[in-house]
C-alpha cells in the first residue's frame, strides 16, 4: 500500500522541485500518527500547510492559501487521496465554503494504522527522497512526526532513493579539498585531531541528482551547513556568498550572518569551486527571495 506513496506525480514547472504533494503526505501522517485518522479540514490545511511550503519549498510568489490549494485538490489524482467533497483543481473558495476535509485512502490508512513501522518507514522515505539530511528533521517536526522514530526506521520500503548510493570516501574527500574548514566563515574546529562541526554539503542536493563529485562540495560548519540547505545563504554567479534578504536576525550572533554577504569563496590550489549548473541548481530551487543589496 505504501509504495502508491512514494511514487506521487509531482508538478514540474520549468524543471523546478515541487515538494508540495510530499509535505501534505507527510502532515496526513503526522495527523494519522498522533490522532489516529490522517483527516485534514482545509481551514487547517490553509494554514500548515501553507507553512510548510514557504518554509521548505522552493522561494515562490504565489499566496500560501494557493501554494496549498494545489496538493489539496491534485493529490486525488494520484489515488491516495480523497476529499469530502469533489471540488475543482485548485480553487480555494469552494475548499473553504464547506471546510472541505482531506484524508488518506482508507485502505492506505487503514494498513499504515494497524503497522506503525510501516508508518515510520514510509515517512523516512518520503523525506529521504525529496530533502536533504541537514532538514530532514526540521520537516518531520513540522509535520508533527516523531523525528527520532521516523530516522530510525530501517529505511527498506522501495522509492526514489534506491536508484543511487552514496560515495562513501566523499564526504572526507570534500573536507581534504577544503583544508577542512567552512568555506564560508572559516571554522576549523577539532576535536583529538579530528574535524567536528564541520560537514560536506552538497550544493545540489543528493535527492536531485546532485553527484558525489568536488565540484559539487563545500566544506561547512554545521550552522552554514543548514542555512545554505534551508536557502538563507547561497552563492553568486562569481562565486560570491549571498545573504536572502528575507533573512533577519535581532542578536548581534545572528547579524553577523549579514557579514558573509558578498565574501568570495577561495577554494585552496587544486580545490574545484562549485560547478556553474549546481551553483545555477541551487539558486534556482533552494535560495530563498533575492540576495541582500550590496
Amino acid at each position: 500500500m505504501s509504495d502508491r506513496l512514494l511514487s506521487l506525480r509531482l508538478h514540474q514547472q520549468h524543471g523546478r522541485r515541487a515538494p508540495h504533494k510530499p509535505l501534505l503526505v507527510l502532515l496526513a501522517l503526522g495527523r494519522l500518527a498522533n490522532h489516529g485518522t490522517s483527516e485534514l479540514p482545509w481551514s487547517t490545511a490553509r494554514e500548515r500547510l501553507g507553512e510548510l511550503i514557504a518554509e521548505f519549498g522552493p522561494g515562490s510568489r504565489t499566496g500560501r492559501a494557493q501554494s496549498a490549494a494545489y496538493p489539496f485538490t491534485r493529490l486525488r489524482s494520484d489515488g491516495v487521496w480523497t476529499l469530502s467533497r469533489d471540488v475543482p483543481m485548485d480553487k480555494i473558495a469552494p475548499l473553504a465554503a464547506d471546510d472541505v476535509v482531506g484524508r488518506l485512502d482508507l485502505t492506505i490508512e487503514t494498513a499504515l494504522h494497524r503497522d506503525p513501522a510501516l508508518l515510520w518507514s514510509t515517512a523516512r522515505a518520503l523525506v529521504d527522497a525529496h530533502f536533504p539530511p541537514t532538514i530532514a528533521p526540521d520537516v518531520l517536526t513540522a509535520t508533527g512526526l516523531d523525528a527520532e522514530e521516523v530516522l530510525r526506521a530501517a529505511g527498506t520500503l522501495a522509492g526514489p532513493t534506491d536508484r543511487r548510493r552514496r560515495n562513501a570516501a566523499w564526504r572526507m574527500d570534500v573536507l581534504t579539498a577544503w583544508d577542512r574548514q567552512c568555506a564560508f566563515c572559516g571554522y576549523d574546529g577539532q576535536l583529538d585531531g579530528a574535524s567536528v562541526g564541520v560537514e560536506a554539503a552538497h550544493v545540489r542536493w543528493f535527492a536531485f541528482d546532485g553527484p558525489d563529485s568536488l565540484d559539487n562540495g563545500l566544506a561547512l560548519c554545521v550552522l552554514h551547513h543548514k542555512l545554505f540547505d534551508f536557502g538563507a545563504l547561497g552563492i553568486g554567479d562569481d562565486l560570491r556568498i549571498s545573504v536572502s534578504a528575507t533573512f533577519t536576525a535581532r542578536t548581534p550572533a545572528g547579524q553577523a550572518l549579514y557579514d558573509l554577504h558578498g565574501r568570495a569563496l577561495r577554494p585552496r590550489p587544486g580545490t574545484p569551486a562549485p560547478a556553474p549548473e549546481h551553483v545555477d541548481w541551487h539558486r534556482r530551487e533552494v535560495f530563498k527571495g533575492r540576495p541582500l543589496a550590496a
